[in-house]
């Protein structure tokens, strides 16, 4: 049976795919700003990159390295999903707008994670 972490990474990757596919077919007409439309692009970008780092570090350590897994999986959601929030309505999701910086953040901290709880493990 899958981990929770490779589901998760599984499901955001293939979700980062249709929701690319939304901004760039279905949003593209319906945004009038090409800021806004870039934003969903970025959202969609790291989110895919993302967890395609959460299936390697998964893959890496499956029981190990819980940090480096949350907060993948805590940035994906708050810098991807506030972006696209913030792209659809920026009005009525302005409080949205601190909790970006917030996952980034987190993703950042998932590098960093990730690199320490691989110390040792790796050979050159």
């Amino acid at each position: 049976m899958p981990s929770l972490f490779w589901t998760l990474g599984c499901l955001s990757g293939a979700s980062s795919v249709i929701l690319g596919a939304f901004g760039a077919h279905g949003l593209k007409s319906r945004l009038d700003s090409p800021a806004r439309l870039a934003n969903w692009h970025t959202a969609a970008q790291y989110q895919l990159m993302h967890s395609v780092a959460l299936l390697v570090a998964e893959q890496a350590a499956p029981k190990g390295n819980v940090w480096a897994k949350s907060l993948f999986t805590a940035g994906i959601t708050m810098f991807s999903g506030s972006l696209y929030l913030l792209v659809l309505d920026p009005a009525r999701f302005r409080f949205m707008g601190p909790v970006t910086p917030i996952g980034g953040t987190c993703l950042i901290g998932g590098w960093i994670a990730l690199a320490i709880g691989s110390r040792g493990r790796l050979t050159v």
